[in-house]
């Protein structure tokens, strides 16, 4: 009996030092862990990448989606009431209000005006060209793009308030006060307004 005994705890040891021997485990783990790291890291570059491919293409669809809701409300007060600026007590014109969240990617946003036409990034080195009729979203990268607005020609005008809180035109330079435009971030409410002096303009509130 005693033999036995001393049998099933050698059996016992041998089966301790086997198990605390092995160290197959030990080397697997870690290598199983790097493996999905280096599996999570390739996963994390492709979505990158592919986020790189495609943010582009979601940028231009939210951009055209806003500057086509934004031309439609232009164009639903042309045929509107026109409040007449020489007339102090005019009654106000038509009017409408775009919201836009353009990209941060956006240099700037222009109504009926060519802000860069040397491309040059500076909206203020060179002559601004008129363009009626058309928006030109251009980006920090260079890239510019033109949307036409259908329909009558539209004289677009930056607004100024008064001594009294009005919007009113500069009529000391009508020549040049050439267009709208709205510089990174063009983000937020934009109110324009139908008025006339010598002739019809769309006005802005901002």
């Amino acid at each position: 009996m005693a033999g036995l005994k001393h049998n099933a705890q050698g059996d016992k040891g041998l089966k301790d030092r086997s198990f605390w021997n092995n160290t197959d485990g030990i080397d697997t783990v870690p290598q199983k862990i790097i493996f999905y790291l280096v599996l999570t890291g390739v996963i994390i570059i492709l979505v990158a990448v592919a986020w790189n491919n495609i943010s582009p293409y979601i940028e231009g669809s939210q951009i055209e989606k806003e500057i086509n809701g934004l031309s439609v409300e232009l164009l639903s007060i042309q045929n509107g009431y026109l409040r007449d600026l020489n007339e102090v007590d005019s009654t106000e014109g038509s009017m409408c209000v775009a919201q836009l969240s353009l990209p941060d990617s956006v240099q700037y946003m222009s109504l009926g005006v060519d802000p860069d036409p040397d491309l040059d990034g500076n909206l203020s080195n060179s002559a601004w060209n008129a363009e009626n009729n058309t928006i030109i979203i251009q980006h920090y990268n260079g890239v510019k793009k033109r949307f036409l607005i259908g329909g009558e020609k539209i004289n677009f005008r930056k607004g100024s308030l008064d001594k009294n809180g009005n919007w009113n035109l500069d009529t000391n330079n009508l020549s040049e006060n050439k267009g709208i435009v709205i510089q990174n971030p063009v983000s937020g409410e934009f109110i324009f307004e139908l008025v006339l002096y010598d002739n019809k303009y769309t006005l802005s509130h901002f």
